[in-house]
């Protein structure tokens, strides 16, 4: 369900080794009663985790009936993979304040090493009251929180960073990029160390966005699994942080360092600055071309379109000269797009995920990296 293909697994591994980095996903799932029909068994998402020789921290997709029982499933499933899965627990300020003070401390006294929060899916707002004894206690022990801000939700952004100034002990992760609020919050974070992004995220330009804005010690390697897979979002992080210009040092940090760091209780590294210190990335007009098409596909395919006419557009803007210097990067796009294609008719793995999305993110994001080598073939 969440391995990749031979030839995205190999160009995964060659990108792994050539930086020298142990990978480490900030942002995983597994469970069973997602109302948007995800699913993703403890085993399923092992499989992907050994495939990619890489650990996660986990938490449970959404459930509607509650937590309690879903964190144990997580803390289970972390205690049987031989340290490849770290379990947080996720809790939902709706119960209210006792009763989530009271899952937090039993999740942690069995086994639990950090927090997830859902504003979209459990319906609350990062300020709530009800909070309050959560933030005391992630502070109090250092622990990680990962904090859903991507769709579906208005901003939150002054929120977190209310919570980082009077808790400073707190690792605030806000996931997806922080979309919602990623125009402004970089200069923010740069005065607070212990407010950190995660790159579980499909569009290059938010991610660019984000490498550009944050400093690179702040900035977390996720996949989103099972909603993305491990191995292409790690080549789609590589690749967005290196058009950025991070050095590999710096990106060993994101794809992992900074994490163990974190979840040996120990202080955030200092990475420096953002890259340059400006926030111009350089963009090829002709790969640009391709890459709106492209966007203009996903948005189609997302919403149970056929996309085909913008995966057209796409191909013939990829139809340079032989000796251009976007041939290699069209060529890879191209590759990438059949491969997506071939994938398009497969199961799809909830209603709101279409077949052979993963490929076509990754064509997005060659054509978005256009200083960035390719490799010669899948």
């Amino acid at each position: 369900m969440l391995e990749v293909e031979p030839p995205l697994l190999r160009w995964y591994e060659a990108e792994r080794a050539r930086l020298g980095a142990d990978v480490f996903d900030v942002h995983t799932h597994v469970g069973e009663h997602d109302p948007d029909t995800m699913r993703c068994s403890p085993e399923q998402l092992l499989a992907a985790l050994e495939q990619a020789d890489a650990r996660a921290c986990v938490f449970p997709l959404q459930e509607p009936d509650g937590y309690r029982a879903a964190n144990d499933a997580a803390i289970a499933a972390a205690a049987a993979s031989g340290g490849r899965l770290t379990p947080f627990a996720r809790l939902r300020p709706s119960d209210g304040r006792a009763e989530i003070e009271a899952e937090a401390r039993r999740a942690l006294d069995a086994g639990a090493r950090g927090f997830k929060l859902h504003p979209r899916g459990d319906s609350h707002v990062l300020d709530d009251r009800a909070l309050d004894s959560v933030w005391a206690l992630a502070h109090e022990r250092r622990l990680p929180v990962v904090v859903h801000a991507g769709r579906g939700i208005p901003a939150l952004g002054a929120h977190a960073v209310e919570v980082c100034t009077r808790w400073p002990g707190v690792r605030l992760v806000l996931a997806h990029a922080a979309i919602s609020d990623l125009a402004w919050i970089g200069r923010r974070a740069r005065e607070l160390p212990n407010l950190l992004f995660d790159t579980s995220w499909w569009a290059p330009s938010d991610l660019l966005a984000l490498f550009a804005t944050v400093p690179p010690g702040q900035v977390l390697f996720a996949s989103d699994a099972p909603y993305g897979r491990i191995p292409t979002a790690a080549v789609q992080t590589l690749r967005t942080g290196r058009q950025a210009g991070l050095s590999d040092e710096q990106l060993r940090l994101v794809l992992g360092g900074q994490l163990a760091r974190l979840l040996a209780g120990e202080e955030p590294a200092d990475a420096g600055p953002p890259p340059g210190g400006h926030e111009r990335i350089a963009v090829d007009v002709l790969l640009d071309r391709v890459a709106t098409f492209l966007t203009g596909a996903f948005a189609q395919l997302v919403r149970g379109q056929s996309g085909e006419e913008m995966l057209a557009l796409a191909r013939l803007a990829c139809a340079v000269p032989a000796d251009a210097s976007q041939a290699a990067h069209c060529r890879l796009i191209l590759e990438l797009l059949d491969a997506s294609e071939a994938s398009r008719d497969a199961p799809r793995p909830s209603r709101v995920l279409p077949g052979g999305l993963p490929q076509l993110v990754l064509a997005l994001n060659v054509a978005r990296t256009p200083d960035v080598p390719v490799p010669e073939a899948l």
